[in-house]
C-alpha cells in the first residue's frame, strides 16, 4: 500500500513538472514569436524575422495542446499568467526593461493564479 501511494505521488509530481516544462516552452514560443514579429515590423528587421515569428507563434499553439489537462479554457487562462511573468522576463533579458515593484508583484500574483488554476486539487 505504501509503495502504491509513493508511486501515485511521484506520478503527480512528474505530471506537474511536465506541465511546467510545457508552459515554459509555450512561453518561449509565444513571447519569442511575438518579439520576432515586433522586431521585423517595428524595428524594420525584415520579413525573415516576421516569418520566424509567425512560425514560433504556430509552435506555441501546438505546444499548448500537449498539456495534460484536457480543458482548453483552463490551459489558456493559466498560460495567461505565465505570459505576464514571461513577458517581463523577456523584456529584462532582451530589451533592457527594468520592472518596478508593481510589475514584480503583479507577475507573482499571476503565477500564483497559474498554480491555483492548474494544480489545485479537484474534487470528484
Amino acid at each position: 500500500m505504501v509503495l502504491g501511494g509513493w508511486l501515485s505521488v511521484r506520478m503527480l509530481h512528474m505530471s506537474v513538472l511536465r506541465s511546467v516544462a510545457l508552459f515554459l516552452l509555450a512561453a518561449l514560443a509565444e513571447i519569442g514569436g511575438a518579439w520576432l514579429v515586433w522586431q521585423g515590423v517595428r524595428e524594420h528587421r525584415g520579413l525573415l524575422f516576421v516569418g520566424a515569428g509567425v512560425a514560433a507563434l504556430g509552435a506555441y499553439g501546438f505546444v499548448a495542446t500537449l498539456q495534460p489537462d484536457p480543458h482548453f479554457g483552463r490551459i489558456l487562462a493559466a498560460y495567461g499568467g505565465v505570459f505576464v511573468a514571461g513577458s517581463l522576463g523577456w523584456g529584462m533579458l532582451l530589451d533592457g526593461f527594468r520592472p518596478d515593484r508593481w510589475d514584480v508583484l503583479g507577475a507573482i500574483l499571476c503565477l500564483l493564479g497559474v498554480a491555483v488554476i492548474m494544480y489545485a486539487p479537484r474534487g470528484a
